[in-house]
């Protein structure tokens, strides 16, 4: 990984990264290229960035993209970004919080930035769940109008849960839920000294491709509610954590029926017998 020569570690001038908003600034040159390259960007992509922080991933992406919409919560870096940014005519700049902003809404009054296609974001760690279940939307609700990919920056931890294989010990209940509604590739791993302030933990590039379901649930909203009883205590059968559902010597047959040990555990389902149980359950 590369090293931070060419970055400023105190940011913009005297701004500092601030606690409160868990900032932690990318100054690697390795991370950034491998972002870019997992946008597989082209000259008429409209993209979205979470976060510019800085504004060291949006220099890059500037040149290479049709438009870009940039979301900061903080105030202080949004001045900054508009004095770096303010002459980019493919640039859009919106203060606020993501998960509350109505980013269509707001759009709407700036036809040439409407819809982006893309996302590229450094998002902080608190917050990875729901700004991927904002991005993507949930089993029962997808998102309507999804992105064509999905590149994030985000914890180790959470990158090697979202690409989770079934049977491992990573796979749980987030595995399901964004493995259901797209394809979830690792790209590579970006350490703490990747970072400025470094962070306790390492980081992690994932891109994530929305696709149609498949095979989808005849009941999504059904599906959603048997994957969080599954994995309500992942030490226990899956039939004991389903007794609420169906009594477990009828969900015993069920499971044998389906080709699945009665021993099993929720973590031991791929997407598809998951989405075969919930259609059995509930037929």
């Amino acid at each position: 990984m590369a090293n931070s020569e060419n970055f400023d570690d105190r940011g913009f001038g005297e701004v500092k990264p601030r606690r409160v908003f868990a900032q932690h600034w990318l100054r690697s040159e390795a991370a950034l290229s491998a972002i870019i390259n997992a946008g597989e960007l082209s000259s008429q992509d409209k993209i979205l960035e979470i976060g510019p922080g800085t504004g060291i991933l949006t220099q890059r992406l500037l040149p290479l993209v049709k438009s870009l919409v940039a979301v900061e919560i903080d105030r202080n870096l949004c001045k900054l970004l508009v004095q770096k940014y303010r002459e980019k005519k493919n640039f859009i700049l919106l203060q606020g919080d993501f998960l509350e902003l109505d980013l269509a809404g707001i759009l709407a009054a700036y036809p040439e930035f409407q819809q982006p296609e893309k996302v590229m974001a450094n998002i902080p760690y608190n917050i990875t769940g729901p700004i991927i279940e904002k991005l993507l939307g949930t089993i029962a609700q997808p998102n309507p109008q999804p992105f064509t990919s999905i590149v994030l920056l985000i914890q180790k931890e959470v990158a090697e849960r979202l690409v989770a294989k079934p049977s491992s010990r990573a796979f749980g209940a987030l595995t399901v839920r964004v493995q259901y509604l797209a394809e979830c590739e690792y790209v590579c791993t970006v350490p703490a000294k990747a970072f400025y302030p470094p962070p306790k933990v390492d980081s992690a590039v994932v891109k994530l491709t929305p696709r149609a379901t498949y095979p989808p649930a005849n009941n999504p909203k059904k599906l959603e509610t048997i994957v969080k009883l599954g994995f309500s205590s992942k030490r226990k059968m899956l039939r004991n954590n389903l007794q609420s559902v169906m009594e477990r010597d009828n969900l015993n047959q069920l499971l044998e029926k389906i080709a699945l040990n009665s021993q099993v555990r929720a973590e031991d389902l791929s997407i598809a017998q998951w989405v075969e149980l919930c259609n059995h359950l509930f037929d």
